[in-house]
């Protein structure tokens, strides 16, 4: 299984990886701003989504929202 961020790169575990774009966090009013940066990502079975701490918070974010650093 393949995980790609937006521009196409590679993504692996333990990757550090920038938001691209504000994202509404559901069920909350909170939001990840754009250039907040998840290190030690882990991946999941899905290969558009990765898990993270972002915020200090674990959340699931789509591949397609995040650009390897």
């Amino acid at each position: 299984m393949e995980v790609r961020d937006s521009n196409g790169t590679l993504l692996s575990e333990g990757d550090t990886v920038t938001v691209i774009k504000d994202l509404k966090v559901r069920g909350s009013s909170a939001v990840i701003k754009r250039g907040t940066v998840v290190k030690n990502i882990k991946l999941t079975d899905n290969e558009e989504e990765i898990e993270g701490k972002a915020d200090k918070v674990q959340m699931v974010l789509k591949a397609c929202f995040l650009k390897k650093t």
